[in-house]
């Protein structure tokens, strides 16, 4: 396994290859969300008790899965990071960090719109509200951490620990309906058993899902190579691509 990833610790080879995945992934995202979300908006049926505020649900869902799988994978890549010492691992955290923020957000903001005609307000310190609220921070924190030293290799130190020691988070999140009185819904989609939904809103679901996280993959693979050129802008390759740019 070590070997097959070995060439793409090389800046140049990591940047070919996300310009090679990003109009793949935009591509497939574009298509899957126009059919997802028109299945999900127009014709998937309401629900038996939210009625139409349930197509929210398309939304938010995902926003709040992609949230939490963003972070797991900034926390796998400061794992590389810290005992590895895979510097590509630091880059890619700092790409993660504000699509994954973005992400958390919109679970929040889609939550509070679905909360209020179904709670009767924005906002409760419910358990996981107030755990998806602390994810937002974190990835604050982290964003924060990348930017507050000039030394990029101490701030990719700083922001790999915080992504790490914050992934117990996760858990929290993710069970927090379990753990305690919630005034959030138990789980529909992640569950060992049969999903309890219908497969009406089943399909239209996963196919929007899929297009999120493929939307996901573009934006990271975007800002990987961004960051990838920030950081190696006085390498030969960056200022022959440069050159290319301008005579283009």
């Amino acid at each position: 396994m070590w070997k097959w990833l070995h060439p793409y610790s090389n800046p140049q080879t990591t940047y070919n290859l996300c310009g090679t995945l990003t109009p793949w992934f935009a591509g497939i995202s574009a298509i899957l969300l126009t059919i997802g979300l028109a299945m999900s908006l127009v014709f998937s049926p309401p629900d038996y008790q939210q009625g139409e505020s349930v197509r929210i649900f398309y939304i938010h869902v995902p926003s709040a899965m992609l949230s939490m799988g963003i972070y797991l994978g900034m926390a796998i890549s400061a794992l590389c990071a810290l005992v590895w010492q895979m510097k590509l691992t630091e880059t890619s955290i700092a790409a993660m960090a504000p699509v994954g923020a973005t992400f958390t957000a919109i679970a929040l903001f889609t939550g509070a719109a679905w909360g209020k005609p179904m709670w009767g307000t924005w906002w409760v310190w419910d358990a996981r509200l107030t755990s998806e609220l602390i994810l937002l921070f974190l990835y604050l924190g982290v964003i924060a951490l990348h930017n507050a030293f000039e030394d990029k290799e101490l701030a990719g130190k700083a922001a790999s620990v915080l992504a790490l020691v914050g992934v117990i988070n996760l858990p929290i999140i993710h069970y927090s309906v379990e753990w305690w009185n919630t005034l959030h819904q138990g789980a529909t989609i992640s569950k060992f058993d049969k999903p309890s939904m219908s497969t009406d809103m089943l399909i239209p679901f996963a196919i929007s899902f899929f297009g999120f996280a493929f939307m996901v993959a573009s934006l990271i693979c975007i800002r990987f190579k961004a960051e990838i050129i920030a950081r190696n802008s006085m390498r030969p390759w960056v200022k022959a691509l440069a050159m290319e740019k301008e005579a283009n």
